[in-house]
């Protein structure tokens, strides 16, 4: 995760004047359903858009398996997502290799450290498309 809890509460209590913008980029929260215990998980993620949809990255900083936001939303791509003060309904897919080479640079160019986290894993890193319901 970027930031803990309080900035998580932060962002939502501002309509993200604090905490939509971080190190020069741009942050929203995904909120997904706990595969396992079925309870909302909100995690701030670094995003950019393509048209309408938001796109980030299930990088886990290069960790060898899927963050667990990743593995819940795989489990049920119902999603909430929050844009500044937009709190929307959103339905998640992860790119296809054809939307994977148009994205990654995108996102790359947004956070270099993707190159990098690739680097320190065997798994593919997906990029996932985050769509209004």
């Amino acid at each position: 995760m970027l930031f803990g809890a309080e900035h998580v509460r932060r962002y939502r209590e501002t309509d993200g004047a604090e905490g939509h913008d971080w190190q020069n980029t741009t942050v929203l929260l995904l909120t997904t359903t706990g595969r396992k215990t079925g309870l909302e998980r909100t995690t701030p993620l670094i995003y950019q858009t393509d048209g309408d949809d938001y796109v980030v990255v299930a990088s886990n900083g290069g960790e060898p398996d899927h963050p667990l936001w990743y593995k819940n939303l795989v489990a049920d791509p119902n999603v909430t997502v929050q844009v500044w003060g937009d709190r929307f309904a959103a339905v998640a897919h992860t790119a296809d290799a054809e939307e994977k080479a148009r994205l990654w640079p995108k996102m790359t160019a947004t956070w270099p450290a993707y190159d990098q986290y690739q680097t320190k894993t065997d798994r593919p890193i997906p990029v996932v498309v985050l769509r209004r319901a």
